[in-house]
């Protein structure tokens, strides 16, 4: 059972400098490159305002008024087909081990749904066991390769999920 005071809601636009310093910050705790990663994106400066296209959207995690983890979904770029990719999933270590990641992935991928797409796609890396572990039980599979353009090089683990 997930603790009541964590919060799943739609991002705001005065929380995009809490989440960028989440991003970052768990790609540090994890050893994750600065260069061909989401530390790097410029959309993670501007979280809200990336989200607000079309076939998009993001979500907080919020505890006690405190931006704890995000993640979302827009079109994967450079691909035909309606394909989503699953982005910037992060969690500091007070919203881990709780069963949030996988109430988030489900709420995010029930919205992509809405929204028509029939996949949802994701690139992580391959020292991030946690991680790739939940994708695994929330029903994402291996790729050989990677789909679409995602400008970032550094992740060669590549996974699928039927809507």
């Amino acid at each position: 059972m997930i603790p009541s005071d964590f919060i799943i809601r739609e991002i705001k636009p005065e929380d995009n400098k809490q989440i960028a310093t989440v991003i970052r910050n768990v790609l540090i705790e994890f050893g994750v490159p600065k260069v061909g990663t989401a530390y790097e994106d410029s959309a993670t400066d501007e979280m809200y305002e990336t989200y607000q296209e079309e076939n998009a959207g993001y979500y907080i995690i919020e505890h006690k008024n405190k931006i704890v983890g995000g993640a979302g979904f827009s079109k994967l770029d450079n691909f035909e087909g309606n394909v989503c990719e699953f982005q910037k999933m992060y969690f500091l270590p007070i919203a881990r081990g709780k069963g949030l990641g996988s109430k988030l992935i489900d709420f995010s991928l029930k919205e992509a749904k809405k929204q028509g797409f029939e996949h949802c796609y994701l690139e992580t890396m391959p020292y991030m066991d946690a991680a790739r572990a939940l994708y695994k039980k929330n029903g994402f599979v291996n790729l050989d390769k990677p789909m679409g353009d995602t400008g970032h090089f550094s992740c060669n683990v590549w996974m699928i999920k039927e809507l």
